[in-house]
């Protein structure tokens, strides 16, 4: 046989496995099941198969608007599997796309899809999140603070540190809305004049999304511009927009989903009728199976309503309530404007829901005559919780509790502030952060709802300790030692951390708050350390019964560890855990911390503002207690950082342009990615950010559409666990104030939706 014969039988043998192959390859690309109750096909555009893009099926021939959203795989299949029987436009969205045209589609009948590259990098780019949009904003540089006010470089003098200006955009801005999207960025008048004429305009009384409040937001966003010192505010905002409007563009593009991204199921409903939804709820945090296949409820804060979607029959329902000048709570009729200001729900191991009121926290609503009063147990000294530490202040607030089966509702009083809640892990002892009264007498306090329900005596059922440190121990106390923390009894004999003004994100938050959180402060190591300072994200260590709670105050935040112990308050342990200090000692690896959440081995994951992951192992801290915790800073081996996925600003050292609220571990993998999985809410990057703890990277699983999703919380739900994928899911919440900024803007058809995130085994599964 000669060479030449062998080559030619080699190339002839290769060119027939490869034609196989190919033959193979895009059959199989072109056989994708057909089910009853789903759409499926192949996307593909001139160069061939559209992997990692979107394909969007909407209708709304069901009683609410409904939207399935899926990934095609590597060779542009889909497959939306679970569509209820109805008409459904079918389009696809992708990065480097245009949009295609809607093509009408029914469940079981397959539709192959082409598409059309976007024409140019402008185009292209109006897809991107907002993430990547803001980090085209120059934040002053380190060298420029301090800043010098008016007269110098228009910074106010305030603003100690370049990472102050930067929580003032993230925390200032964020917690309303993404900075970013289509309509922060766009403008008319790309000027300062033009953006101070922007934040003076206020929705008028009665707006759809947030009833009256329309001029507090106003106000608020011109006393921000102010703190960031006006002049060079409105200066920097006007170059980032003026340089969109000429046609800069970000310096990166998002990538397609990739890998297990590929495998999410996004299924939407609208909900809310067009108003602001704050959080969500479906079911108890220590058991997902309870409530199985029933209601998701939400809280509609500036209008007062509880809402619920049905997921099976994708019915809505509202209603609104009243607490009444004794703290009862009646349900209103559904023409009577409600007098409430729901914030965040959770639900109990019966399926009943715990929502904190905060209408008598400082705010009255505007039909709302009488002050709040001041509730005899919580100053007398005969009650053990307000002889140790009493809550003289006014803003008593009001839990809600509702049960969805016989419609009753009531109100519990409480002696102090209430933000979030929590259920310890032995689900009847319910936690709230928040714990502030007029005079900063900062606490943790909680209910025990069986004995409410037993008594209706809250002297009987509530509780609160202030936190305090023991910083005074000789032998500095360790993890896992025998030995006891005793706490002072004598208040007088505590050091008190300095407590920053506005650390809510309040108008203080660039000015003499910050100020003070900077200087030195003396403290005395033969003392006992109380922690002052508005709690935010809570939630419960199943490892051990201890609560952690965020303390929210931008410099320094931090995270609290607290139990009450066998006999509070004299038992009430606390200790408290900082971010690290940068080599400049004026700055921190992360600031304001809002989120928190607890994995079953009791490692606290701490969402921040500045686009970071914190991870707090205190099993790995060698001090918790004792002079040395004085200021917080004890274990510096306990904390790990990531950066969030995304662009980030530039001359920014840490963290990311996305924003994250509150955060949530899976501890019993209802989202399908495995146990014990952080998940954060990506606020400004249109997702929810899964972290690998193996492989320490992030999945990103976007929602593509409505854009601009900004979301606070999230929880998951077990429906069936043999099941399998089909049986669990997570919920989350559309939760921009101002609901105009979403895609589909003033268009009354649209509005926030309720989302559930499914990862199934493959993305052509059914």
């Amino acid at each position: 046989m000669t060479k030449r014969f062998v080559s030619a039988l080699f190339a002839s043998t290769c060119f027939v496995a490869i034609s196989g192959a190919w033959v193979q390859a895009h059959a199989a690309a072109a056989t994708v099941p057909t089910v009853a109750d789903g759409i499926g096909g192949v996307v593909s555009g001139a160069k061939g198969p559209e992997a990692g893009v979107w394909v969007i099926a909407e209708t709304r021939d069901l009683p609410t608007r409904m939207i399935k959203i899926v990934v095609t795989d590597d060779q542009g299949r889909y497959l939306l599997p679970e569509l209820p029987k109805a008409k459904y436009q079918v389009w696809v969205r992708g990065y480097g796309l245009l949009d295609t045209k809607a093509v009408a589609g029914e469940p079981g009948k397959n539709i192959d899809i082409k598409t059309m590259p976007a024409p140019d990098a402008k185009t292209a780019a109006q897809l991107y999140p907002a993430n990547y949009w803001e980090a085209m904003i120059r934040v002053p540089a380190e060298s420029e603070f301090p800043g010098t006010g008016p007269k110098g470089n228009g910074i106010a003098p305030t603003m100690k540190t370049q990472q102050m200006w930067l929580n003032h955009l993230k925390n200032g801005c964020h917690q309303c809305h993404q900075i970013g999207d289509r309509t922060t960025r766009t403008l008319i008048d790309n000027t300062p004049e033009g953006w101070a004429e922007r934040i003076t305009k206020a929705r008028a009384p009665g707006d759809q999304a947030f009833g009256d409040h329309g001029i507090d937001f106003s106000n608020d966003m011109q006393n921000r511009m102010t703190q960031y010192g006006r002049t060079r505010g409105l200066a920097m905002f006007a170059d980032w927009s003026k340089r969109v409007a000429g046609g800069e563009l970000p310096s990166e593009a998002p990538p397609r989903p990739q890998g297990v991204e590929r495998n999410v199921v996004l299924t939407s409903w609208d909900w809310s009728n067009g108003r602001y939804d704050h959080d969500n709820v479906s079911t108890d945090r220590h058991d997902p199976t309870v409530n199985a296949n029933g209601p998701i409820f939400g809280v509609i804060g500036y209008w007062g309503f509880i809402e619920s979607i049905d997921p099976k029959t994708m019915k809505t329902s509202e209603f609104g309530y009243k607490v009444t000048p004794n703290k009862s709570v009646e349900i209103l009729p559904p023409e009577t404007l409600p007098d409430a200001f729901p914030h965040n729900p959770m639900m109990d191991r019966n399926a009943e829901l715990w929502v904190t009121d905060l209408g008598h926290a400082g705010a009255p609503l505007p039909n709302r005559a009488e002050p709040p009063a001041v509730l005899p147990y919580c100053t007398d000294p005969a009650n053990k919780f307000a002889k140790y530490w009493p809550q003289p202040g006014k803003t008593t607030n009001t839990i809600v509790h509702y049960d969805p089966k016989t419609k009753a509702i009531e109100g519990v009083p409480m002696c102090n502030g209430m933000h979030h809640l929590m259920f310890n892990v032995d689900r009847k002892t319910l936690f709230f952060s928040g714990g502030g009264s007029v005079d900063g007498a900062n606490v943790v306090s909680w209910i025990d709802i069986d004995v409410w329900k037993a008594t209706k005596d809250p002297q009987k059922s509530v509780g609160w300790c202030p936190m305090v440190v023991d910083t005074n121990s000789t032998t500095p106390n360790k993890v896992g030692a025998n030995n006891e923390v005793t706490i002072t009894p004598d208040r007088t004999q505590w050091n008190t951390t300095p407590r920053a003004a506005g650390s809510m994100g309040g108008p203080a938050d660039g000015e003499g708050g910050q100020a003070q959180m900077a200087a030195a402060v003396k403290m005395d190591p033969k003392k006992d350390t109380r922690v002052d300072g508005h709690l935010y994200g809570i939630d419960a260590d199943i490892s051990d019964g201890s609560m952690w709670a965020v303390k929210t105050a931008p410099f320094p935040t931090g995270i609290v560890r607290f139990h009450p112990g066998t006999k509070p308050p004299e038992t009430c342990k606390t200790e408290f855990y900082e971010p690290g200090k940068l080599a400049d000692g004026k700055s921190y690896e992360a600031f304001n911390g809002r989120g928190l959440s607890v994995d079953s081995k009791g490692v606290a994951w701490v969402a921040f503002a500045n686009g970071r992951l914190g991870k707090l192992d205190r099993k790995k801290c060698k001090v918790i207690s004792g002079p040395l915790a004085i200021d917080g800073q004890q274990c510096p081996d306990g904390w790990s950082y990531y950066d969030t996925p995304g662009p980030k600003m530039a001359g920014v050292k840490t963290g990311s342009a996305d924003f994250h609220y509150l955060m949530w571990v899976d501890l019993h993998d209802t989202l399908g990615l495995g146990k014990d999985v952080p998940i954060v809410p990506g606020s400004n990057s249109d997702s929810l950010l899964a972290f690998d703890t193996k492989t320490e990277k992030f999945n990103i699983i976007r929602v593509p559409y409505p854009m601009d999703f900004h979301t606070r919380g999230m929880d998951g739900r077990i429906d069936n666990p043999a099941a399998g994928w089909k049986g669990k899911g997570v919920f989350a919440t559309y939760a921009s104030q101002p609901v105009w900024h979403q895609e589909g803007g003033e268009d009354a058809s649209t509005g926030p939706q309720l989302v559930k995130f499914q990862v199934r085994p493959d993305p052509l599964a059914y």
